[in-house]
């Protein structure tokens, strides 16, 4: 498996709230409007699961499968063209600052590797910072 990981970030937020925002997908509709609308079309999502088009991937989704709470949120593929697992970390800093990391692990073959490496590790950063802006 080849691992991504997200520059860490700092949210100057409890980490209790934090938790609680990212690990109900609902509050997904917070951030919609900050995600590349030329990259990620048709997202949906409820409490658990998330689904979105990416071009040129197509359709993903993400079930998350385990949550500790204020510290991960780990996430499977449900649909998708190659086989990930995809994980927030939270640390607290102190009482009202946290630290945050995004983690991929994917199945990628040689061939797709190369043409998807850049895009993943600049499309996770992007993510890590759009999570951080939140207003938590």
């Amino acid at each position: 498996m080849t691992k991504f990981e997200s520059e860490i970030k700092i949210i100057p937020a409890n980490i209790d709230k934090i938790y609680a925002t990212l690990s109900d997908l609902n509050n997904l509709q917070r951030i919609a409007g900050s995600l590349p609308q030329d990259k990620i079309k048709d997202l949906t999502f409820d409490t658990d699961t998330c689904s979105f088009s990416v071009q040129p991937v197509g359709t993903v989704s993400f079930r998350i499968v385990e949550r500790e709470p204020n510290k991960t949120i780990k996430f499977g593929t449900e649909k998708s063209p190659i086989a990930c697992f995809f994980w927030i970390q939270l640390l607290p800093n102190n009482e009202n600052e946290s630290k945050m990391k995004l983690t991929v692990k994917a199945e990628l073959n040689p061939f797709i590797k190369g043409m998807v490496s850049k895009p993943l590790q600049d499309g996770l950063n992007k993510l890590a910072d759009v999570l951080a802006a939140i207003s938590y």
